[in-house]
């Protein structure tokens, strides 16, 4: 890497788990007390969310990947801790296997209050669990351009995500089907390539000034740079069931931006693709997770899901030591012999013929590294 420092590749992790019923294994509105507790112990990095059987939490500014584990780690361990004090369960899924989002109440705050005034059913039926992962960047005119070429990538890496098969007590047919719940909502899916800073920053003021928005936490992305911090913020994945998960899936969106930086700072780039392309990826990858195919839009033709990630491996292979996150890395393979969440939980289903023992799989899990 000659001289390139990549301290400022920075990662910051968002969670969002479910709140469990230990009896009925639903969905339990915890009227925010987990929150409450939390927020004593964790101080900002837990979170209250529009549906109050949900909690938010998000890590510090992590300089590497391995503070990245550790504060995953330990948010999980705190927060289980803290429903168990209370009489409840967490988990960490896409979707839950079966509880009814009309039973879940809706949290009472401003924002979310408008939110369900202004999208109606979307925003009520919007009972799902994602995973966010900020990567740090000097840069915002670096971090838009990383926003137009790592686009291409965000199918493989979420394929690798899918852990939301089951809606409502039904196997939906997909390995993700959380983005089909949030696909309800303006502004979402892959984003619009845009040719500079300007043009995005124009195309965010003018939907404020036609209030479309009051501001640009409003558009909600598979991928953005963020209105206020200077990350490339990536939201298109599922939140993942075990810690390791959640970190290789940080690592690669680190090791991404740090490749595609590194192309740039050598005037060199990758080949940008249409939205419209992408998204046919996207869906291959929320219908058939890891055990499909994409398409190489390079050769113009199907390749094994699989393959593709291990390209992708290839491709950030030159920057992951500088990062030092080789060995979280590696874990990609361990995901290719276990499966994905969805694979797990759908084998969990086979086996037993019971959603509820899915949903306990889903909590014993949470703490696993």
């Amino acid at each position: 890497m000659g001289n390139l420092s990549y301290k400022h590749f920075t990662i910051g992790v968002e969670e969002e788990y479910m709140v469990l019923d230990p009896e009925t294994r639903e969905l339990k509105s915890h009227e925010q007390k987990i929150v409450q507790e939390g927020q004593k112990l964790l101080k900002d990095k837990v979170k209250a969310e529009m549906h109050q059987a949900v909690v938010e939490v998000g890590t510090d500014i992590c300089k590497d990947i391995e503070e990245a584990f550790n504060d995953v780690a330990s948010l999980r361990g705190n927060i289980a801790q803290i429903a168990g004090d209370l009489g409840l369960w967490v988990g960490a899924s896409g979707t839950h296997p079966f509880s009814h989002w009309e039973n879940q109440l809706i949290t009472d705050h401003v924002r979310y209050n408008q939110l369900v005034n202004e999208l109606q059913e979307a925003a009520r039926s919007n009972l799902i669990f994602g995973l966010h992962v900020h990567v740090g960047m000097e840069d915002r005119k670096m971090a838009i351009h990383i926003a137009n070429t790592a686009r291409y990538f965000l199918p493989h890496v979420y394929a690798l995500s899918t852990n939301s098969p089951f809606w409502e007590g039904r196997d939906t047919g997909y390995r993700s089907f959380r983005t089909k719940v949030f696909d309800k909502f303006p502004r979402t899916g892959i984003p619009d390539y845009f040719e500079s800073l300007e043009a995005y920053e124009n195309y965010v003021n003018l939907l404020i000034k036609t209030n479309c928005i009051d501001n640009a936490k409003k558009i909600w992305w598979d991928l953005r740079v963020h209105p206020f911090f200077n990350t490339v913020e990536y939201r298109i994945c599922d939140v993942p069931m075990t810690i390791n998960e959640t970190i290789t899936i940080a690592a690669l969106f680190q090791a991404i931006t740090a490749k595609i930086y590194k192309l740039r700072s050598h005037n060199m780039n990758y080949m940008i693709y249409q939205r419209s392309l992408i998204n046919e990826n996207k869906w291959r990858a929320s219908r058939y997770g890891i055990d499909g195919t994409l398409i190489d839009f390079g050769k113009e033709t199907e390749v094994d899901t699989r393959a593709l990630i291990y390209e992708l491996l290839d491709f950030v292979d030159d920057v992951v030591d500088e990062l030092g996150s080789r060995h979280i890395i590696n874990h990609v393979s361990k995901m290719f012999e276990t499966g994905t969440g969805a694979d797990r939980q759908l084998a969990v289903y086979r086996e037993t013929g019971s959603l509820v023992s899915v949903v306990d799989y889903i909590h014993d899990q949470f703490l696993v590294i």
